[in-house]
């Protein structure tokens, strides 16, 4: 496991850390340098087709601990990109699992930044990008069988 003790910038000051790992030292970097204009903001991006887990536990106490640690924000991303699988009883229910673990209470202030994010609002965004990456090379799209994929990737 990478860990260290490091001096941590946060925003116009200096914080000492007691331990430290990869992303935050990625971070700590940028912020040394002055990335982003030293602003740190994280994003919590559950499916809306189940509820939450463990590993969803995990990654809620990663992204918005960060951004806490940084004086950071993070933002609440649905990835709904599968309607058929989701639900918005699914959708509730991780909110308020989110302000539970984080807050201890389910009616409590969200602590995620500004609205509830939805990956379908950025479709379009989405799409476009993609007709200009492959209008100018930068990208492709593949009709391949998954039969046929795995017979390429076998063979590289």
């Amino acid at each position: 496991m990478l860990v260290s003790t490091k001096t941590v910038v946060r925003k116009n000051s200096v914080v000492a850390a007691a331990s430290k790992h990869f992303l935050t030292n990625i971070i700590d970097d940028d912020m040394i340098s002055g990335r982003n204009g030293r602003r740190v903001i994280t994003r919590f991006p559950p499916e809306p087709n189940g509820y939450l887990h463990l590993g969803h536990a995990k990654s809620i106490h990663l992204n918005f601990g960060i951004a806490s640690q940084y004086g950071g924000n993070t933002h609440m991303r649905l990835d709904d990109t599968n309607p058929e699988t989701e639900d918005i009883n699914y959708v509730f229910s991780i909110l308020a699992d989110v302000k539970w673990l984080l807050r201890g209470d389910t009616e409590a202030t969200a602590p995620w930044d500004g609205p509830v994010r939805f990956a379908s609002d950025y479709f379009q965004v989405i799409y476009e990008a993609a007709e200009y990456l492959i209008l100018n090379d930068l990208a492709y799209v593949d009709n391949l069988t998954t039969g046929t994929l795995y017979k390429f990737a076998m063979h590289m």
